[in-house]
């Protein structure tokens, strides 16, 4: 739990720090579309300054879920060590969202560390892509 907490202050620390760094930067050398993750799309062709922005605030976020809190129990597993069951536990969900929120869903999971199966990674990308 130590460990969490200080993981957790170290991201909003540079979180911080990257946001008055950028805010120093003259207008020109900032990427389109701000740091905003409003518009992700957006900020993905901005370039991989802005993604890192989208990471940050989502790791100073409070996790998101999705009615899947059962899938806490799969914590530090590898994504190729599920079994079928296990992996329709998560394609349960998945087939349950509408396509614009499984990118949020992936999130979600990588920062509760919960590896997404490998039985159901094709279709979620699928999803996201739409």
């Amino acid at each position: 739990m130590g460990l969490l907490v200080i993981c957790l202050a170290a991201i909003a620390l540079l979180y911080i720090l990257l946001k008055a760094v950028r805010h120093r930067l003259p207008k020109a050398e900032q990427p389109e579309g701000g740091t905003s993750c409003a518009n992700e799309s957006a900020c993905a062709q901005a370039g991989a300054s802005c993604m890192h922005d989208c990471v940050m605030e989502q790791a100073v976020k409070e996790i998101e879920y999705f009615d899947d809190e059962e899938l806490d129990a799969y914590k530090g597993r590898k994504s190729d060590s599920y079994t079928d069951e296990e992996a329709a536990q998560f394609a349960e969900v998945l087939y349950t969202m509408r396509p614009e929120e499984v990118k949020e869903w992936t999130a979600s999971l990588t920062l509760r560390g919960i590896n997404m199966p490998d039985q159901i990674k094709d279709e979620a990308i699928m999803l996201m892509e739409g």
